[in-house]
């Protein structure tokens, strides 16, 4: 168990969190969100112990391991096989299976286990960093941004993978969805404060709305009760007969603490300009061919679409199928080596990308490469679209030189939106956003009047988006007429590469059958019961000692009233004493039954986390 107590950390003025007090419980999952800049990476990375706190201490058990991905790449193995070993204990060195199973999970295939790590594109080298992780098998995996490198196929086994983690998790991902199907707490980072809650991103917000609008409302009264004593005070200040109640109201509202306004939360907000155009059909591919190398075989063959004035479509596929080549030859960026691309004369295409930021001027503030965009514009109108962007007052004249890769995108982001277009051409808008930030691109996107076509590897904006879906799988192209969802269900995706020759080969080692898995759901179904059996019960004893208290308590009421009536001041005294203790008994069982419950509520949704993965079959 890791304890988190009291921590605190802030670089120069900003402050990111104080008083910080959290534990990351065995075997619970955790998703830590917060936005950019708020000290999510921070916090992992003092967790690690690459940073230090300002204050508070971080406990770590003695022989407790952590695993972290590391973005720093070296590699000292000749083969991909061989450097991803590295990651096995001590006591399983030679388990290879292990490593293929991994390795073939995310995405690499039996010709690339022999590869040198160094000739593989960046993408795949952070793939083989994350395989070694994942096959050390840490007590606390911290996965910082996994999904950035990933494609559909090795997401979704690593949804899988993550289910059936059977030690704890820590883990920071803009993918809402991935991070929703894995987690079993969220860990938050809100206006300097961190809390823990048992459940996932929806419910965290949900209670963080709701608590935040209790605060105003209750803050709102406050003021209302603090103005009418301050007009009491103001009236009757110097009338000598009511000297002693003013005083005594002057005393009180010094002590009372006033509650301040909640600030502002810097929001990202905007929309897509639209650009009107007539036509239905807005562009038109056919037979578009294309490859980096003269000699076959071609990277896209044979390639014909319609794109309508109001299609969403989704380009799904492995990472180095052509996805990304696609957009760039509908966006004119690469000439097709065969066929032809037909585009409406009203067509205004906007382009992202993120290798694009190389094309940022490093030596232009944020407000300056927004105008270069649309030299039109007036300076005002791109300070207006900056601070959309939370790029607000002196923040706007930051050089893109000193900004971060999020930050680039954002810019990226902005020149999008000052000129109007009717098609989106959209290459991984989400990587370097928070959680916020995709929420609000996804609800750009659908209200955008034009066209979309996006490549994502974010199954929330697939299922939210995509009316039509363009497949890079079964080593071809092909286009699939209608949602994600009626894809998933009508076509699906072809057996992962590999996965037949190790599950062949793992087929007396693996720990994950059938028979084991009910082996162990039947233990955690008896644990379950052993565990909260006991607690439910406390809970009965505890609400039916409430009731009786309760019930006293308004017997002793009545008893006073008919005390007062009679004037028997004995029997008053002694009743007042009977409900001064029955009150308080009372205040104690009712925090006990508060804590009892939160731990039975805990320990369900624990349960039940378990349960559900223990069901699933490979």
């Amino acid at each position: 168990m890791i304890s988190v107590n009291n921590l605190a950390k802030a670089f120069g003025e900003q402050v990111l969190f104080t008083d910080a007090t959290f534990n990351i419980n065995p075997r619970e999952k955790v998703g830590l969100v917060g936005r950019n800049g708020h000290g999510k990476t921070t916090l992992l990375k003092m967790i690690q112990g690459e940073e230090s706190p300002d204050s508070g201490e971080i406990s770590i058990p003695h022989n407790y391991h952590l695993g972290y991905l590391e973005q720093h790449l070296e590699f000292t193995q000749p083969t991909v096989l061989h450097e991803g070993c590295r990651g096995l204990p001590r006591t399983s060195r030679h388990e290879q299976w292990r490593v293929k199973k991994i390795l073939f999970g995310l995405g690499f295939s039996n010709d690339d286990l022999d590869r040198p790590p160094k000739e593989l594109s960046g993408g795949f080298q952070v793939r083989l960093n994350l395989a070694k992780v994942l096959t050390a098998e840490p007590n606390l995996l911290l996965l910082d941004e996994p999904t950035n490198y990933l494609d559909l196929p090795s997401l979704r086994w690593l949804v899988q993978f993550l289910n059936n983690w059977k030690n704890e998790l820590l883990l920071i991902t803009h993918d809402r969805g991935f991070m929703d199907n894995v987690i079993t707490h969220t860990l938050g980072i809100h206006r300097q404060t961190i809390r823990k809650i048992p459940g996932d991103t929806g419910k965290y917000y949900a209670q963080l709305a709701k608590e935040e609008e209790i605060y105003e409302k209750t803050r709102l009264n406050e003021e209302k009760k603090r103005r009418a004593v301050e007009t009491f005070i103001n009236r009757f200040r110097y009338k000598a007969t009511l000297s002693s109640r003013v005083q005594s109201r002057v005393k009180a509202l010094e002590k009372q603490r006033r509650m301040e306004k909640l600030s502002a939360l810097d929001s990202l907000e905007f929309s897509f300009p639209y650009a009107p155009i007539p036509a239905k059909i807005i562009m038109e591919a056919r037979n578009l061919a294309f490859s980096y190398h003269r000699r076959p075989p071609l990277l896209i063959e044979n390639f014909s679409i319609q794109i309508g004035k109001k299609d969403r479509i989704a380009v799904i596929g492995k990472n180095g199928k052509g996805k990304s080549t696609l957009l760039k030859l509908l966006a004119g960026e690469l000439p097709a080596r065969k066929g032809n691309l037909r585009r409406h004369p009203r067509l205004a295409a906007g382009y992202f990308c993120q290798t694009n930021t190389a094309r940022l001027d490093l030596t232009k503030t944020v407000v300056e490469e927004i105008i270069s965009a649309d030299p039109d514009r007036w300076e005002q109108q791109a300070r207006n679209i900056a601070g959309a962007l939370m790029f607000e007052g002196d923040q706007a004249l930051k050089k893109i030189s000193v900004l971060s890769g999020g930050e680039k995108s954002r810019v990226l982001l902005g020149k999008l939106l000052v000129s109007p277009s009717n098609l989106l051409l959209l290459d991984e808008p989400t990587n370097h956003l928070d959680i916020d930030a995709c929420d609000t691109l996804l609800a750009a996107l659908d209200t955008f009047a034009g066209a979309v076509v996006i490549v994502t590897h974010n199954e929330m904006y697939l299922h939210a988006l995509a009316n039509r879906v363009i497949v890079f799988d079964r080593k071809r192209i092909f286009i699939h007429e209608g949602s994600y969802q009626s894809f998933l269900e009508n076509s699906g995706w072809q057996e992962d590469e590999g996965t037949e020759e190790v599950e062949k080969n793992n087929k007396n080692n693996t720990a994950f059958d059938r028979k084991t898995r009910r082996k162990k759901r039947a233990a955690t179904v008896q644990r379950k019961s052993e565990i909260l059996n006991p607690l439910a019960a406390k809970i009965q004893r505890l609400e039916k000692d409430i009731s009786q208290l309760e019930v006293e308590k308004e017997d002793i009421t009545k008893q006073m009233i008919d005390a007062s009536s009679s004037g028997n001041g004995e029997k008053i005294a002694a009743l007042a004493k009977r409900n001064t203790a029955v009150e308080t008994e009372l205040e104690s069982l009712y925090e006990q039954l508060d804590l009892i419950t939160r731990e039975y509520e805990e320990m369900v949704c624990e349960f039940e986390q378990k349960i559900n993965n223990q069901s699933q079959l490979p």
